[in-house]
């Protein structure tokens, strides 16, 4: 039986799955709470996760989601994230533990640089200079939480021996 020092790319991919999961919670507890002790920050727009959910709603049935089912759209695709960067994170996890240094907190902040590149770039919202440096600060905050809960999930789910 593998070590949680051996690569099992099967059992990696899977805890990594189910670390990502936790995590999308984790940080949605955390950005609520952070809402109820300072303004949220933000536009007023629809999150890009909202905006991801419409454009992938309009390519498959040519429609958007009901305003009532935006939310739960939404949640959807920042779960599904949350699952594939996990899943990723829990298999090169087990072929390069170095990823894993900072407990997860590196990969966190990774996910925030990404997240601040690849939301612009797909046009799911304005560039970083559009936002201000609460904004920014609240993003990393959230995505350091989803890093360190990713790390922490993933070596309970992984331990093995």
């Amino acid at each position: 039986m593998p070590t949680n020092h051996e690569p099992a790319p099967f059992r990696g991919l899977a805890a990594g799955i189910a670390a990502g999961l936790v995590a999308s919670l984790a940080m949605n507890l955390f950005q609520k709470a952070w809402a109820k002790a300072l303004p949220p920050p933000g536009s007023g727009d629809d999150p890009a996760t909202v905006k991801a959910a419409q454009r992938a709603s309009r390519a498959a049935t040519g429609e958007y989601f009901a305003k009532e089912d935006k939310e739960a759209a939404g949640n959807a695709v920042h779960y599904l994230f949350g699952a594939v960067l996990g899943g990723a994170y829990g298999l090169l996890a087990g072929y390069r533990p170095e990823v894993t240094k900072g407990y997860g907190t590196l990969f966190g902040l990774g996910s925030a640089a990404f997240d601040e590149a690849a939301v612009p770039a797909v046009g799911l919202s304005g560039p970083p200079t559009d936002f201000s440096a609460a904004t920014h600060a609240y993003a990393l905050a959230s995505h350091v939480v989803f890093g360190g809960v990713t790390e922490a999930t993933r070596r309970l789910v992984r331990a093995d021996g």
